[in-house]
């Protein structure tokens, strides 16, 4: 659980520059703005592939 004084974790670089532009462009600036969000959606998201869903997977089980 994040609480007020827990900084944001930003999106890991990994995920590349299209997939970071497309989920800014939809609001999704940080790791914890991608959790409970359906894989499926981020998919439908121009520039958001599978490769940045692994990424963003792997780092989500990594923060807890």
């Amino acid at each position: 659980m994040v609480d007020s004084t827990t900084p944001p974790t930003p999106l890991p670089r990994g995920i590349g520059r299209p997939a970071t532009a497309a989920l800014a462009l939809a609001g999704i600036t940080t790791l914890d703005d991608v959790r409970g969000v359906d894989p499926d959606e981020l998919l439908r998201l121009h520039g958001v592939g599978p490769k940045a869903i692994r990424v963003l997977r792997e780092a989500l089980a990594a923060t807890g």
